[in-house]
Protein backbone atom coordinates (compact mmCIF):
# COMPACT_ATOMS: atom_id res chain seq x y z
CA UNK A 1 0.00 0.00 0.00
CA UNK A 2 3.01 2.31 0.19
CA UNK A 3 2.87 3.12 -3.51
CA UNK A 4 -0.66 4.52 -3.15
CA UNK A 5 0.66 7.41 -1.03
CA UNK A 6 2.84 8.96 -3.72
CA UNK A 7 1.66 12.09 -5.54
CA UNK A 8 2.27 12.17 -9.28
CA UNK A 9 4.06 15.23 -10.64
CA UNK A 10 3.42 14.61 -14.32
CA UNK A 11 0.10 14.03 -16.08
CA UNK A 12 -0.99 10.39 -16.17
CA UNK A 13 -4.27 9.23 -17.68
CA UNK A 14 -5.89 5.80 -17.60
CA UNK A 15 -8.97 4.13 -18.98
CA UNK A 16 -11.85 3.92 -16.57
CA UNK A 17 -12.11 0.58 -14.79
CA UNK A 18 -15.05 -1.68 -15.65
CA UNK A 19 -18.14 -0.63 -13.74
CA UNK A 20 -17.10 3.03 -13.66
CA UNK A 21 -17.52 3.82 -17.35
CA UNK A 22 -20.11 6.54 -18.00
CA UNK A 23 -22.31 5.13 -20.75
CA UNK A 24 -22.98 8.63 -22.08
CA UNK A 25 -19.23 9.27 -22.43
CA UNK A 26 -17.48 5.88 -22.80
CA UNK A 27 -14.28 7.47 -24.19
CA UNK A 28 -13.60 9.52 -21.06
CA UNK A 29 -10.44 8.71 -19.17
CA UNK A 30 -9.28 9.23 -15.59
CA UNK A 31 -6.63 11.79 -14.66
CA UNK A 32 -4.51 10.36 -11.85
CA UNK A 33 -3.31 12.53 -9.00
CA UNK A 34 -1.95 9.69 -6.87
CA UNK A 35 0.14 6.74 -7.96
CA UNK A 36 -1.18 3.24 -8.54
CA UNK A 37 0.37 -0.21 -8.50
CA UNK A 38 2.11 -0.98 -11.75
CA UNK A 39 2.96 2.59 -12.76
CA UNK A 40 6.64 3.21 -13.51
CA UNK A 41 6.37 6.47 -11.55
CA UNK A 42 4.96 4.83 -8.37
CA UNK A 43 8.25 3.89 -6.65
CA UNK A 44 9.72 7.35 -7.30
CA UNK A 45 6.55 9.13 -6.13
CA UNK A 46 6.45 7.06 -2.94
CA UNK A 47 10.15 7.64 -2.26
CA UNK A 48 9.65 11.39 -2.72
CA UNK A 49 6.74 11.40 -0.23
CA UNK A 50 8.73 9.35 2.30
CA UNK A 51 11.80 11.55 1.87
CA UNK A 52 9.78 14.72 2.52
CA UNK A 53 8.29 13.20 5.68
CA UNK A 54 11.64 12.04 7.05
CA UNK A 55 13.25 15.41 6.37
CA UNK A 56 10.30 17.14 8.05
CA UNK A 57 10.90 15.07 11.20
CA UNK A 58 14.56 16.07 11.35
CA UNK A 59 16.33 13.30 9.46
CA UNK A 60 19.14 14.24 7.10
CA UNK A 61 20.32 12.48 3.92
CA UNK A 62 23.53 10.56 4.17
CA UNK A 63 26.23 12.03 1.95
CA UNK A 64 27.40 8.54 1.01
CA UNK A 65 24.06 6.84 0.28
CA UNK A 66 20.87 8.54 -0.91
CA UNK A 67 18.71 5.78 0.58
CA UNK A 68 20.12 6.31 4.08
CA UNK A 69 18.55 8.86 6.44
CA UNK A 70 20.13 9.79 9.75
CA UNK A 71 18.48 11.29 12.83
CA UNK A 72 20.77 12.51 15.59
CA UNK A 73 19.91 13.76 19.05
CA UNK A 74 22.88 14.38 21.34
CA UNK A 75 24.76 11.04 21.38
CA UNK A 76 21.88 8.96 20.03
CA UNK A 77 21.57 8.06 16.35
CA UNK A 78 18.71 6.57 14.40
CA UNK A 79 19.50 5.19 10.95
CA UNK A 80 16.74 4.59 8.41
CA UNK A 81 17.75 2.70 5.28
CA UNK A 82 15.09 2.71 2.55
CA UNK A 83 14.77 -0.16 0.10
CA UNK A 84 11.97 -0.57 -2.43
CA UNK A 85 11.23 -3.97 -3.89
CA UNK A 86 8.64 -3.33 -6.57
CA UNK A 87 8.60 -6.85 -7.99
Amino acid sequence: TAFLHGTLHEPVYMQQPPGFVDRAFPQRVCFLRKSLYGLRQSPRAWYHALSRALLFFGFIHSKGDTSLYIYRRSLDYLLCLVYVDDM
